[in-house]
C-alpha cells in the first residue's frame, strides 16, 4: 500500500482545534478518509506537543469489539489515562456511532482539562436531536468527503488534464483508489464492496430493514435522477409502474436512511424572490460520483448529471453552503453560500445549442441582485462572459474555485 497523504484543506480545518476544549467530530461516509484525518492529527501532535498521551479507539478493529456502551467506553479511556500533571489525555474514537449512549462518555471527558476528544461517525445522526443539545457547544463538526479533482490528481499522481478529468468523472475520489489501477473491473468491484458495507452495517442493520429488493430500486432511481426534484409521491408512483406498492411515508424513511449513511446529499430549494425554503421537493446527489457509477453504471448520456453532481461535491467539500433556487418559473442549478457571500450556478454539458445558451445564461440573467453568476460546462473554448454572466470550463472550477 502506498504512504499516506495529506489533505491539506482538513489539516487546515482541525489544527486550530488541536488542544481546544472542544470535542472534534468529523462526519463523513464510510472510507472517505476520516480515520486517516485522525492519523494526521496523531502526528501533529507527536511532532509539537511535549507531554502527551494518545489513546485510540478504532471501533472498525475486532480489538474493540468489547467497547459496546458508555460505561465500557470510559472504563477503556481511564484505563489508559496518564494523571501527571501538564499531561494531555489525546481520545481518538473511530466510528462512534457503533458505541451506545457514547456522548455520555466524550462529555464527561471533555469536561476535564487534561483531555482532548476527537470522533468520527460515518451515520449523520449521531449529532441529530436530543444528542446535538446534550454536547450543544461542546463540539465542532468537520463534514469530511471524498476527494476533490486537485486531491484526486495528487493521490493518483496526475496531471491536470481532460483525460484525468474524464477518470475522476467516472471513478470518483474514494481514497484508497489509489492503490488500485484504475480499470473497471477494479474499481467498481472495490467500490460495489464499500456500498455493500455500508448497506448492511449503516442501513439494514441499523433500521432493521427487510425490503433489500425496495431499497435497491430506490438506489438506482435517485441515481437515475441526479438533478431532478424528487418527493416521495414521485418515487412512490415510479415504484407502483414497477409493480412494486410501497407507502410514501416509507419512501421517506428509506430516503432518509440513504442520507444518513451518507451516501446520498439531499439538497433544499428556495424561492430566491420570496426568500422562504420549499418543504417539499428536494434534488439528491451521491456523496461519491464513482460509487454511483458502480451501481447504476457509467454513460455517456449521463454526462450532464455527472457534471452536475460533480460541481455539487466541489462546492460541499470545500465548505459551501448549498441550495437549489428557484425564481419565478425558472430553476437555478446552485445557489452557494460561504463566508456571508453568495453565487449562482448553472450547469451544462456543452453550450453548442443556442436555446441551451440562452436557457443557462437567461435564467441567472433573471436574477436582479449583484452576486456573482457562473454558468460551468464541459467547452473548453466558449466565451468568457455572457452580458456579465461568467463561464467557466469544469477543469478551470475544479482547479480554481474555492
Amino acid at each position: 500500500m502506498k504512504d499516506v497523504l495529506v489533505r491539506p484543506k482538513y489539516d487546515a480545518r482541525i489544527r486550530p482545534f488541536i488542544s481546544k476544549s472542544l470535542i472534534k467530530v468529523l462526519i463523513g461516509q464510510r472510507r472517505v478518509g476520516k480515520s486517516y484525518l485522525l492519523r494526521q492529527v496523531q502526528a501533529e501532535i507527536s511532532a509539537t506537543s511535549a507531554s502527551y498521551n494518545l489513546i485510540l479507539i478504532d471501533k472498525e478493529r475486532e480489538d474493540f469489539r468489547q467497547i459496546t456502551n458508555d460505561i465500557e467506553l470510559s472504563a477503556y479511556i481511564h484505563s489508559k489515562a496518564v494523571t501527571t500533571p501538564g499531561v494531555i489525555n489525546y481520545v481518538f474514537i473511530d466510528e462512534v456511532q457503533e458505541i451506545k449512549d457514547f456522548e455520555n462518555s466524550v462529555r464527561s471527558f471533555a469536561a476535564q482539562p487534561n483531555y482532548d476528544l476527537y470522533i468520527t461517525g460515518s451515520n449523520s445522526e449521531i449529532l441529530s436531536g436530543e444528542l446535538a443539545t446534550r454536547l450543544s457547544g461542546r463540539y465542532i463538526e468537520i463534514p469530511v468527503f471524498s476527494l476533490d479533482f486537485k486531491e484526486f490528481l495528487t493521490f493518483h499522481d496526475l496531471e491536470s488534464n481532460q483525460e484525468s478529468l474524464h477518470l475522476f468523472l467516472k471513478y470518483g475520489g474514494m481514497p484508497f483508489l489509489r492503490n488500485l489501477e484504475l480499470r473497471d473491473e477494479l474499481a467498481f468491484e472495490y467500490l460495489k464492496n464499500v456500498f455493500t458495507s455500508i448497506l448492511y452495517r449503516d442501513i439494514l442493520t441499523r433500521y432493521n430493514i427487510r425490503n433489500v429488493n425496495f431499497l435497491d430500486r430506490l438506489i438506482r432511481f435517485t441515481a437515475d435522477n441526479i438533478g431532478s426534484i424528487l418527493n416521495a409521491k414521485k418515487v412512490s408512483d415510479y415504484l407502483k409502474s414497477q409493480k412494486i406498492n410501497i407507502s410514501v411515508n416509507t419512501v421517506l424513511d428509506y430516503l432518509a436512511y440513504l442520507v444518513n449513511s451518507q451516501i446520498i446529499v439531499p439538497v433544499k430549494r428556495i424561492d430566491l424572490k420570496g426568500k422562504r425554503n420549499f418543504e417539499v421537493g428536494e434534488k439528491y446527489y451521491f456523496q461519491d460520483l464513482g460509487m454511483r457509477n458502480a451501481l447504476a453504471g457509467f454513460r455517456i448520456s449521463d454526462m450532464g448529471k455527472l457534471i452536475e453532481n460533480c460541481v455539487f461535491h466541489h462546492l460541499i467539500s470545500n465548505g459551501f453552503t448549498v441550495f437549489t433556487g428557484d425564481w419565478q418559473t425558472q430553476e437555478i442549478d446552485f445557489v452557494a453560500e460561504k463566508n456571508n457571500e453568495r453565487v449562482y450556478i448553472q450547469v451544462a454539458y456543452v453550450l453548442t445549442e443556442q436555446s441551451t445558451i440562452d436557457r443557462e445564461f437567461g435564467n441567472l440573467a433573471l436574477i436582479p441582485d449583484n452576486y456573482r453568476k457562473l454558468v460551468v460546462s464541459m467547452d473548453p473554448s466558449f466565451t468568457n462572459t455572457v452580458n456579465g454572466i461568467e463561464h467557466w470550463n469544469l477543469l478551470r472550477f475544479l482547479e480554481e474555485f474555492s
